[in-house]
């Protein structure tokens, strides 16, 4: 029944192939040691702490990021000028000085008191300087902007809960729009915020009364006609700060006086002598 089949065989392809030229089953053998070899050397590469030569290893997610550009570096520390306030006051005068990071403006701050401190006045005055692009913010965003930013000078971040009365007093730098406001933080705190408005810098801040009385207008202006600054680098700035207060004012003059019965903001009225 076989007989004939060889021809079928060939005729649908069931033939294997002939062997190639030059192999032989020893030539076979050498090759599949070789190539054994080559694997085990794989692995004894693989098991080495380098890496293989020629190959590159992905970076370790262990390592630390270390960024290819150096970071900006922090802005030196300013001296501040000889800012000064002639009213005098149960707490001393603090002065610091900074460049504000988002606007690029010299910032000298005069501080007294604490907002926390009910029973004491509490004052805070910014003079700004330079060239400042864009309008000016309204006093509410100002007042807000500088009650958050208390951390920057050691105090505490107050909030502007709410608002009552504006106005407008006149001193010696002009028109200073005023705002009474209701401060949120350690204490609730009335306050009046003021902002010049008709000088080349800028003057803004709060006065806070004692026993949490908004302070009365006319302290407000006694304060900032009180003020003083000397800065050699800025002569014109200087010149505005040593002009001579309005004589008609109701202010009393501080320069060199004795403290006066003015807490702050409040007159104290005379005991009643039995």
């Amino acid at each position: 029944m076989l007989i004939g089949t060889a021809p079928l065989v060939d005729r649908v392809g069931l033939r294997p192939p002939a062997p190639r030229a030059g192999w032989s089953p020893g030539s076979l053998g050498l090759r599949l040691a070789l190539a054994s070899a080559a694997i085990a050397l794989v692995c004894v590469f693989a098991r080495l702490p380098g890496p293989l030569p020629g190959i590159q290893r992905a970076p370790d997610l262990q390592t630390a990021f270390v960024p290819s550009v150096r970071a900006s570096p922090a802005q030196p520390a300013i001296a501040p000028a000889r800012f000064g306030l002639a009213e005098p006051g149960p707490d001393p005068v603090r002065v610091a000085a900074r460049v504000d990071p988002r606007t690029g403006l010299r910032e000298d701050t005069l501080m007294r008191g604490d907002v926390a401190a009910i029973e004491a006045p509490a004052l805070r005055i910014v003079l700004t300087r330079g060239t400042l692009t864009g309008p000016p913010p309204s006093l509410f965003v100002l007042m807000a902007r500088r009650a958050a930013n208390g951390p920057a000078l050691d105090r505490p971040a107050l909030a502007v809960a709410r608002t009552g009365a504006r106005g407008q007093i006149r001193t010696r730098f002009g028109a200073v729009e005023t705002l009474e406001m209701t401060f949120a933080g350690p204490t609730q705190r009335t306050c009046t915020g003021f902002v010049t408005r008709e000088t080349g810098f800028q003057l803004d801040g709060w006065l806070c009364a004692p026993l949490g009385h908004p302070p009365e207008p006319q302290a407000v202006a006694c304060l900032l006609d009180a003020l003083s600054l000397v800065d050699l680098a800025d002569p014109d700035t200087t010149a505005a700060f040593a002009a001579v207060p309005d004589p008609a004012s109701a202010c009393p003059a501080t320069a060199g006086a004795e403290p006066s019965s003015r807490t702050g903001s409040l007159i104290r009225r005379p005991q009643n002598k039995k």
